[in-house]
């Protein structure tokens, strides 16, 4: 078997499409994964990941690439805080419309229910928190962090929202948890919810070739309502923004138009 069958097994098996990857990353990842579990090629894994439901799951989460902390980027929260937003409660009141795309181990979504309970009560805070892989949404939903994750993180939120576990663990509070939703979503196949004030996704597309990643933008357009924010990570940019409806507003910033 080769690659492009592999990627056509894994495809039928997970809804995965490898295409959508930058090819010799991923190769790289997925060959050196194949080696260290001592499989001789892509037939031999194929077979052992749709009758071994551990290596399966495994191999999920390593095609996911989660690297995620609180508060990451300071200076762009202190930007959502400081302008975004008090602009978007002046339109759409307290009750904001927010979705966290690909959210990884959930410190995102968490991080944005702190940042608004600044503004409004969390009675009104609601978020949508999605990502592809059900094993870091168990995670997330498990609300247990290491010290590392926290290390952006205000220390007069972290004294308030958690609760250190052990030597150097610590749990978000039940307060912040109930705000959030978590579902499974995959960005290239599933289709989109409507409506939001505020979508985040960060440091996940440079992954994806430049056509897919053009597809979930449009796509994130959609999603937003006029004036809407898509805010998204300090490593990527959408060169082409305003081809897709879309102004640039502050750094990593884009309203829809």
């Amino acid at each position: 078997m080769n690659y492009e069958q592999f990627k056509t097994q894994v495809f039928a098996l997970t809804q995965i499409d490898l295409n959508a990857y930058k090819e010799k990353q991923m190769k790289r990842r997925i060959d050196s994964l194949i080696a260290k579990n001592g499989f001789k090629g892509y037939s031999d894994y194929v077979y052992a990941i749709k009758t071994d439901g551990k290596l399966f799951e495994e191999f999920v989460n390593y095609l996911t690439i989660n690297v995620s902390e609180f508060w990451r980027n300071p200076e762009q929260w202190e930007v959502l805080e400081k302008y975004v937003i008090p602009e978007l409660i002046k339109v759409s009141g307290n009750r904001l419309k927010i979705w966290s795309a690909a959210c990884s181990t959930g410190d995102e979504p968490y991080s944005l229910v702190m940042l608004l309970s600044k503004f409004v009560p969390m009675s009104d805070i609601k978020i949508i928190a999605t990502d592809i892989d059900k094993q870091v949404i168990e995670k997330a939903m498990a609300g247990l962090y290491s010290e590392k994750s926290l290390i952006g993180l205000p220390k007069d939120l972290k004294d308030k929202y958690f609760t250190k576990v052990g030597l150097s663990n610590y749990k978000i509070s039940d307060e912040v948890k109930k705000c959030v939703t978590f579902k499974q979503h995959n960005l290239l196949k599933d289709s989109y919810p409507q409506n939001f004030d505020l979508i985040v996704c960060r440091n996940v597309l440079i992954y994806f070739t430049d056509e897919a990643k053009l597809e979930i933008y449009k796509k994130f357009n959609k999603s937003l309502r006029t004036g809407g924010y898509l805010f998204i990570g300090s490593t990527e940019q959408i060169i082409n923004y305003k081809e897709i409806n879309f102004a640039s507003a502050k750094s990593f910033f884009y309203v829809k138009v």
